[in-house]
């Protein structure tokens, strides 16, 4: 503890404190000269006390109002260290200055210590008051939430408005979604009017700043060549109101005038029918299974906007279009009328080869889901059937009843022109003695559909040399078997384009890959050449170099002692997975 001077020595005068600069101090005091009776000193005394009672009864009324006040700046700076209240800081100096020369100095470090213990539980209760206020009045943050929670439709991705997530409204919309590598798709929304004299689509009271776009309505994007091929839709924003007086001279705004107007609430797919349409893969991968990702959402309150159309792919695929819209398709380049809709969309979406993604898809919807609507559209099921929804196939049956052992039906697809099964009869022998029953399917391109499909539909496995043909698997229930015969160099896109699919529906996928010595590039090549032996050479030159050596020039002939070794696994798989078994295998356990 500090310990006080016991006898008055005098020290070097001092610097001006804090507070001297606005009280004038009185000069030192000079040595004291006592008059008789010493009243001097306390009358002197006593004028000093007057102003310092007043001022101490200012501070306490001062400190007493603050926690009425709502609004009071507070620092916690270095100049004021205990965060007092800027509006008591003279008055508390003013009680320093008067106490200073007459005080102990224990009794101002209390003074002090008292004071600051005090302002931080003021500056705590201020605390408490001001978070009180926040929880009424609106901060940084929760204004960023609600922001959040009602964003504009510029802040919207262009992919929300055409999964349906964004929902609907009355402000024009146009946008474009470029990201994917296989397709673009642009979306309007508002007044959305057809110009095929021009192949262009008006949309009237567009968004402020909206530019001109370009589409190829086709889900080949990274093939250049094949997409130059494709018609090209120009998409126009049209600002400015519509003025039904105005002229094209004098500045208004003019629209074409509706032929055909679509009732509201039924928006346009626009896609191309071109580019390798007339190849059954492609026709699925590129076209059906894409239209059906866009457009399912709709459950049928769509129209299909065609470029490219061919009235004999409406022919081959009406019943499966028939379940997806329940208007009549329009061949943009040949209905020169105008076509006025509320909502378009002018491009497909697509997942991969064969696939949809139920991780894409705003409603879960998979490839089991399309096959569905396959087999509705193409069944021969009566007609209160077909108007029921989609049902997905359930596991694959039996060729006959029951009770009878049966032998399982197996189709084998053959090719003409090349991947040729140059051995077939005795792959047909060695299905028999495997215990299949087999069927030979040479198909030609007017082979109906609903034929294909009631064949495969029916049948417990399936043998095709790989090619277009394999896409048929989509007409198979789940747990038949899909055995494919995989030529030299086609490893890969056998896997990609028709074995992951698939496994995705469902079925149980087998791969017979042919040796060099079992293809016919052998004989053409050697056995021991570069193409034969190692086909990535010939592939890294790009795909239609390998296209041109694996696809188009090579015919097989497989072992049949190995491919016998997969119909036997074709055949145990089959026992433990068709519905007898299941039923076999049910009562086995009941007994």
């Amino acid at each position: 503890m500090m310990q006080l001077p016991q006898h008055h020595k005098p020290s070097k005068p001092s610097a001006p404190s804090c507070c001297s600069w606005w009280i004038r101090r009185s000069p030192p005091p000079s040595p004291p000269h006592r008059k008789p009776g010493g009243g001097g000193g306390r009358s002197r005394y006593a004028c000093r006390l007057v102003p310092l009672l007043v001022l101490t009864v200012y501070s306490v009324v001062t400190v007493l109002r603050i926690p009425s006040s709502s609004f009071v700046v507070t620092t916690a700076d270095s100049g004021n260290p205990g965060g007092l209240p800027t509006r008591i800081l003279p008055a508390l100096a003013a009680v320093g200055c008067w106490i200073a020369p007459f005080s102990p100095p224990v009794l101002l470090l209390s003074a002090r210590t008292e004071m600051a213990t005090r302002s931080s539980a003021e500056r705590v209760e201020r605390r408490e008051d001001l978070e009180a206020l926040k929880t009424h009045l609106p901060s940084n943050q929760n204004s960023l939430e609600a922001r959040e929670e009602t964003r504009s439709v510029a802040s919207l991705p262009c992919s929300a408005f055409i999964n349906g997530e964004a929902g609907y409204g009355e402000e024009g919309v146009l946008c474009c979604d470029r990201s994917h590598y296989r397709s673009d798709v642009c979306y309007l929304r508002g007044d959305v009017r057809t110009d095929p004299s021009t192949s262009s689509v008006l949309l009237y009271k567009a968004p402020r700043g909206s530019s001109p776009e370009k589409v190829r309505p086709y889900t080949r994007k990274f093939e250049g060549g094949i997409m130059s091929t494709i018609d090209e839709v120009t998409i126009l924003p049209v600002a400015g109101a519509y003025n039904a007086s105005a002229s094209a001279g004098d500045g208004g705004t003019l629209r074409r005038r509706c032929d055909v107007r679509h009732p509201r609430g039924v928006p346009a797919v626009v896609f191309s029918t071109g580019g390798y349409t007339g190849n059954v893969y492609h026709e699925f991968s590129d076209g059906l299974i894409p239209l059906f990702i866009t457009a399912q959402r709709f459950a049928g309150e769509v129209v299909f906007v065609v470029l490219e159309y061919h009235y004999w792919w409406l022919g081959r695929y009406g019943a499966v279009l028939e379940r997806l819209t329940n208007y009549k398709v329009v061949d943009f380049r040949n209905d020169r009328r105008v076509h006025c809709f509320d909502e378009m969309i002018v491009g497909l979406r697509i997942h991969g080869e064969l696939v949809v993604d139920p991780k894409l898809m705003p409603n879960g919807k998979s490839i089991k889901d399309f096959q569905a609507l396959l087999h509705q559209g193409y069944s021969r099921a009566s007609s209160s059937a077909s108007a029921s929804p989609p049902v997905p196939l359930p596991l694959a049956p039996p060729s006959r009843p029951c009770p009878r052992p049966a032998k399982p039906k197996l189709l084998i697809f053959i090719r003409k022109q090349n991947r040729v099964l140059l051995n077939l009869p005795h792959v047909v022998t060695a299905c028999r003695r495997a215990g299949f029953a087999p069927h030979v399917m040479n198909l030609r391109r007017q082979t109906p559909l609903p034929a294909i499909h009631a064949a495969l539909a029916s049948a417990d496995a399936m043998v095709a040399v790989h090619g277009a043909a394999v896409t048929h698997f989509l007409f198979m229930r789940p747990g038949s078997v899909l055995l494919q015969i995989v030529p030299v160099g086609l490893d890969w896109a056998a896997d990609a384009f028709y074995g992951k699919p698939a496994q995705q529906l469902g079925l149980e996928y087998l791969e017979y890959k042919v040796a060099p010595e079992e293809s016919s590039l052998a004989a053409e090549y050697g056995l021991n050449s570069t193409v034969v032996r190692d086909p990535s050479v010939i592939s890294s030159r790009g795909w239609w170099e390998m296209k041109k050596v694996y696809m188009d020039r090579q015919n097989v002939t497989v072992n049949i002692k190995r491919f016998g070794e997969l119909l036997k696994a074709a055949r145990t798989h089959l026992k433990n997975t068709t519905a007898c078994a299941k039923a076999a295998g049910a009562a086995a356990a009941l007994r």
